[in-house]
Parts: C-alpha cells; structure tokens; sequence
C-alpha cells in the first residue's frame, strides 16, 4: 500500500477533474431539461401558427420572418435572405469550443389539407402555373417549432456551452420550383456552413411511422437518393373517330408507364438493390375527342447506390425512347441530378446515439429498414459528418397498420413529439460540443 501512494496522490486531481466535469455535465442536463417545459408551450403555438399559415418551397417568407424575430429576440446573431428565405442564427456559447449546426426545413407542400384540424390550412398558393391548396403534409412546421424552441433552450445556457450553435432553418427542402434553385445545395454555395466553419450537423424528421415517444436511426445509408424524371412525347394530332389518321402521345404515354414498371419488377436485383421508379403526373389533351399531339409524364427515382441508379436512368432513357419510336412518336426523357443519399456518418453517429438513447430511453429507439423517401440534408452530409434522426409523432392509440403517410392531405401528429424533439436537438448539441471539447 505505501508504494501505491505516489500513484494515487498523482492521479487523485485527475479523478477529481472527472468527477467535476460529471456534476458539471448531470446539471446543464437538468438546467436543458428544465427549460425544455419552460417553452414547450410555445412550442405548441408557433407549431398550430406555422401549420395554419405553410408557404411553397422558396416562398416562405412568414416563416423566415417568424424565426428571425425569435432569435433575435434571444441575442443571437441572424443572417436572413440565405438562399432566399433562409435563415441562420449563430449562438457563441462562453468557453472556446466546436461548431455544431442544427437545421429544420421550412417548406409546405401544394396539397389541400383535409384533417379537420382546427388550426387547419386554409391557404391557396400557385405551382408550377396551377392553383393549388398548401399544407404542412410532411411536418416541416414540427422541425421548425422544435428548431426554434431548441434555440430557446440552448441560449438560456449559453454561458455554459463549450463551442457555438448553429441554426439553419432552410427553406425548399421539397425542392424549389422548376427553373429556380434552392435548398441545402444552395445554402451551402452561400455559405450556410461557414463563418463560423461548421464542425458537424444535426437534424430530425417527424413521421407517424414510429409512435409518439419513440425515436429511430440509422448509421451509414438511411434514406434513398431522389431524382425527378420528365419526359415529353410527340406523336401527330387526329380526330378521335380517326386515331389511325395520327399517332396516340396517349397510348405510347400509357406504354412507357407500364415499361418503366418492369425496370424494378425484371431488370434489377432487388434482393440486393432497393429501387422505385414512381410515375406521378401524366397529363395530355384538352377535349375528349381530339388526339392531342403530345403528352408528358413527370416522376421520381429511388435508389440507394450509384451504379444501380446509373443503370437505373440508362434504362429508363431506353424504355422511353425505344417505346415511343416502336409507335412511331418520338419522346426525350430529362433526369436532374437530384439529392444524394442521406448518410449519417459512422462515428458521429456513434457518439451521439447515446444521447438520443438517453433523452428518449433505450428500449423506444431503434434502427430502422432503408427508407425509400429522401432528404436533401444529405447535402450538408456531403460536406460535413451529419447525422439524421427519426421521432415518432403517431398517436399512442393508432396502430400502425393506419399510419398516416407523409404527403398526405389527412397527415398530422401527437404534439406530444415537439418537447421530446426539443429536447433531443438541445441535448445532442450540448454533448456534441462537450464531448468534442473534451
């Protein structure tokens, strides 16, 4: 025992640096969750104030400005007009430290909303030339209450946070308009993730397909990438009683929807591979009984891995083509470059995972199967580690055989998700930068 003793009189402060850095640790954890009841009040409101008033990708200049006003409201630094209406806020914590950024999307879509909830959208907007109804079907007002009740708590601790926090709130996640550009991929060209320089970034979605309570990931590939198809087909217009007098866009339109079925069902191993090959708009024609002269379809592409999406778009380039000169229309088919999978990096999301584990409880988060939706947060993973989460907004009552999708007009949540969602975003920041730190 006598000579043990230089030992431990030498490792004795280096016991007691931990032993403080714990207690240090267990009371900003108790000081976040504190606060986490303190807004989430507020929480609830700016959430119901968002969902009855959503704005299109690129116009969400309502929201832009709630936000702004919030954080600036709080002393943090606002930068607005990022890529057209998003915004950033900057809060420098009081010890030197790491940058992490945390980011909610703003964006509603042009779908009429049918909840019946009271607070219910009622707003009509214009896409792509059409009058159409807006709403929050995929639960970017949620990512931006919880975002903005995240900024709240983390700046009421701000003197204790080792590093700085970034907020993104970005608009166009759903992709801007045709001809217009937009969303991560243009937030990053405009510095989104500079000035300070971003060491990391976190963010989350709301789904009904886990329960209220619950939270999931995924390391590595998560989310599928995403392209959007176009194609245009030109056939020779006709009277209806005379179609062999001219060639039917329609028919051939019909016959190419059908051979893009088989790239999936026949041309690609899908034990190995998943792929969907969605067609979601045909339009053609003004009257019934004239043959139009051309038709046009638009869709979308999920894969999960490069060369199978390559093949992917040869196919369809070669379905499209080869269908329409086999009727004797000529057709051309556009693939934009899309977004690229969302990949939650292996180490970052190694650190975190325990931190979502112990905010939500380790039996109510799990790793989910691949998810063919996308997500242009995959942007920001391409230039920095990110890591992407799941919370669940599906009432305790319903099961999941009745999940509501997202993008449907009848989609809502259990708000009891928002404090949770809070809660997560302020905790996985705060360990973020102190275990970096550290």
């Amino acid at each position: 025992m006598y000579r043990l003793f230089p030992f431990v009189h030498c490792l004795l402060p280096v016991l007691l640096m931990f032993s403080s850095f714990s207690v240090n640790a267990d009371g900003l954890n108790e000081k976040i969750a504190s606060q986490v009841q303190t807004v989430k009040d507020g929480v609830v409101t700016w959430r119901r104030d968002i969902h009855a008033n959503p704005e299109l990708s690129n116009r969400e200049f309502r929201t832009s400005a709630l936000v702004a006003e919030h954080l600036q409201s709080l002393g943090i630094e606002v930068q607005t007009g990022v890529a057209h209406t998003g915004v950033i806020g900057v809060l420098r914590g009081g010890k030197p430290g790491p940058v992490v950024a945390l980011r909610a999307d703003m964006d509603g879509l042009p779908v009429v909303e049918k909840t019946g909830l009271p607070y219910a959208s009622t707003v009509l907007g214009e896409y792509q030339g059409k009058d159409v109804g807006v709403m929050h079907a995929c639960g970017h007002d949620n990512h931006v209450a919880i975002l903005m009740g995240a900024a709240q708590v983390l700046a009421s601790v701000r003197d204790e946070l080792p590093g700085t926090v970034k907020f993104i709130f970005q608009p166009a996640e759903e992709g801007p308009p045709k001809g217009e550009n937009g969303g991560a991929k243009m937030m990053i060209a405009e510095g989104a993730l500079q000035n300070p320089d971003v060491d990391a970034i976190i963010g989350l979605h709301i789904s009904q397909g886990d329960e209220v309570g619950r939270a999931s990931y995924r390391p590595l590939g998560f989310m599928a990438s995403a392209q959007r198809f176009d194609v245009e087909i030109t056939g020779s217009q006709t009277h209806g009683a005379r179609p062999w007098a001219g060639v039917d866009p329609i028919v051939v339109g019909a016959q190419i929807v059908n051979g893009l079925q088989t790239i999936v069902s026949r041309q690609i191993d899908i034990t190995q591979h998943p792929v969907v090959v969605t067609v979601g708009q045909f339009e053609a024609g003004v009257r019934n009984n004239i043959v139009p002269e051309t038709a046009t379809l638009s869709g979308t592409i999920r894969t999960f891995d490069p060369t199978v999406r390559a093949q992917v778009h040869e196919k369809i380039q070669r379905v499209v083509t080869q269908v329409a000169q086999s009727q004797g229309a000529t057709a051309t088919v556009e693939i934009d470059p899309g977004v690229p999978v969302t990949f939650n990096d292996a180490a970052l999301t190694a650190q975190l995972a325990p931190t979502l584990k112990d905010v939500y409880g380790q039996a109510q988060v799990s790793q989910p199967v691949l998810i063919t939706g996308a997500e242009d947060f995959s942007f920001f993973q391409e230039q920095i580690p990110g890591f992407f989460f799941f919370i669940g907004g599906r009432p305790a009552d319903v099961p999941v055989e009745k999940a509501i999708p997202n993008h449907s007009p009848f989609f809502y949540v259990d708000e009891g998700a928002l404090p949770l969602g809070v809660h997560a975003m302020s905790r996985l920041a705060v360990d973020y930068l102190r275990s970096d730190a550290g």
